[in-house]
């Protein structure tokens, strides 16, 4: 079976995200003054050959916690959906 696996990726809540608060800080220069904070991340789309959705949902999983995300520093969360 063939699933697809969507996985957000974003800094911890404490750790300052210079990328996120520069877009803050423009946001009312071009008149978006209601925008008062952003925070930015990663997303990733996998394709995934498995036997089942719950293996699927582990591989993803292992590639996250082996690779994809630094746990130091982010966190993550991820679907997966079987490609019909």
């Amino acid at each position: 079976m063939k699933f697809r696996a969507e996985i957000d990726i974003m800094p911890l809540p404490a750790l300052l995200d210079p990328q996120g608060k520069a877009v803050s800080n423009t946001m009312p220069q071009m008149g978006l003054n209601e925008i008062v904070s952003c925070r930015i991340g990663k997303h990733v789309t996998l394709e995934i050959e498995a036997a089942d959705k719950a293996t699927a949902e582990a591989k993803v999983k292992e590639a996250c916690e082996k690779l994809l995300v630094n746990q130091i520093m982010e966190h993550y969360t991820f679907r997966v959906e079987e490609v019909k």
